[in-house]
């Protein structure tokens, strides 16, 4: 009894130091003095730097190894059909909601001076950009490329074609000690995970007095107020009835499975980067939730791509929204057409920060819609974007949680 009272002490302590470390930066952002939050934007820089550092090996060995030892096994094409299946419901779900409070709530039209403004505001040469070029930017024409940028889906593609490789490689010494190597990368990986771990509190406190610093300083306070209800809301609902009722259908206590994540779903909320959120996720996901090592690193890096809840939501209250306001009136059919879209759209957005922002521009830009409205937003997509990111990681939880369960049941 002892053994098992020692591990739970010490998870309750960790949390307690960092809801701590969360009142604290709350506290020093309400100072609102300025070399404060210079200090604090350089710590929280640094973090999310090494995060994003660490994430880009986690998802390239996870899914190699995963593959490479499973590759052949009936186990991973159940592990993926059962994690595709639980993305795309949950997805479709989240943009269902989104598409219900806006038909609900109505948002209105804003006046086009205010939209003509809002266009200095839209970052210079992303107007041009397609969706076309977006899905081009994913198939790597080198090796190195996909690292140095950070490209989550050619990173996977990479890890896929590698790792099922190895797979399919007859036994021998060189495949034997490749093997060992990479095994050995990805012990080493999470041993630095660990430790950026147990050092985060001091990265908590610096985000959180950035977010309040935000908020106090009026960011998040803006205009449009309808469509932050919808959106905002959208990911409530998401949050806290939606997914909840996913677990309960797979006979998951959903409350616990949500304060063993909260590690992590507190890191998507701070750094706004699923990708850069990954290895907090697989170390909370393996360690306190009790998912199996081969659900985890499997799932969570494919889910980091292609599972984007709050990203559907957004993608598709804002281009209704951006249409609207650009004189385009849409029946229900069209609009639930524009539901999958979005659904197909955020399946292809890499887990960064802003990721779903741009991908909304690029679409509205083909469209020939007013994207002056996006310029207008952006001041306020930070809080957005937090909210959006916590709500993905959580649903990449939910994803492997279901899927672990399912194929424990079927053993």
């Amino acid at each position: 009894m002892t053994e098992n009272k020692k591990p739970t002490g010490n998870l309750q302590k960790q949390m307690i130091f960092w809801i701590g470390a969360l009142i604290v930066g709350a506290l020093l952002g309400l100072l609102q003095q300025a070399w404060l939050d210079n200090l604090m934007t350089f710590i929280a820089t640094v973090y999310t730097h090494l995060f994003q550092l660490i994430a880009v090996p986690t998802i390239v060995l996870a899914v190699i190894t995963t593959l490479a030892m499973f590759g052949t096994q009936k186990d991973t094409g159940r592990i993926f059909k059962h994690a595709l299946i639980y993305t795309l419901l949950t997805t479709i779900v989240a943009a269902a909601v989104g598409l219900i409070l806006y038909l609900i709530i109505k948002p209105g039209n804003l006046p086009t001076e205010l939209v003509n403004t809002g266009s200095a505001n839209i970052p210079h040469n992303l107007g041009n950009k397609t969706y076309y070029d977006h899905i081009l930017e994913v198939i790597p024409n080198n090796v190195l490329k996909p690292f140095l940028e950070g490209n989550v889906l050619s990173l996977l593609l990479l890890a896929f074609a590698v790792g099922l490789g190895l797979a399919k490689l007859p036994e021998s010494e060189n495949k034997a000690t490749l093997l060992r190597c990479i095994e050995g990368l990805q012990s080493l990986l999470f041993l630095l995970i660990k430790a950026l771990i147990w050092t985060l509190p001091l990265g908590i406190i610096a985000f959180s007095d950035l977010l309040s610093a935000q908020v106090s300083a009026g960011v998040a306070v803006d205009s449009l107020g309808k469509y932050v209800t919808i959106i905002l809301g959208g990911n409530i609902i998401q949050f806290f009835i939606i997914l909840p009722l996913f677990l309960l259908s797979r006979g998951i206590n959903p409350l616990k499975h949500l304060g063993r994540m909260m590690p992590a779903v507190l890191m998507a909320l701070f750094t706004k980067s699923s990708a850069a959120t990954l290895p907090v996720t697989m170390e909370t996901s393996e360690t306190r939730a009790h998912i199996s090592r081969k659900v985890v690193r499997f799932v969570l890096p494919i889910c980091t791509t292609i599972n984007m809840n709050g990203c559907a939501a957004f993608i598709l209250v804002t281009s209704l929204f951006v249409m609207q306001n650009g004189g385009v009136t849409l029946s229900i059919g069209q609009m639930i057409l524009w539901l999958f879209i979005a659904v197909i759209a955020a399946i292809g957005n890499a887990g960064v920060p802003m990721g779903c922002y741009f991908l909304t521009l690029s679409l509205m830009s083909g469209q020939g819609a007013p994207i002056g409205i996006m310029g207008i937003i952006l001041p306020i997509y930070t809080i957005i974007d937090m909210i959006e990111t916590a709500e993905n990681v959580w649903s990449d939880s939910c994803v492997a949680a279901m899927t672990d369960k399912d194929i424990n049941n079927n053993k």
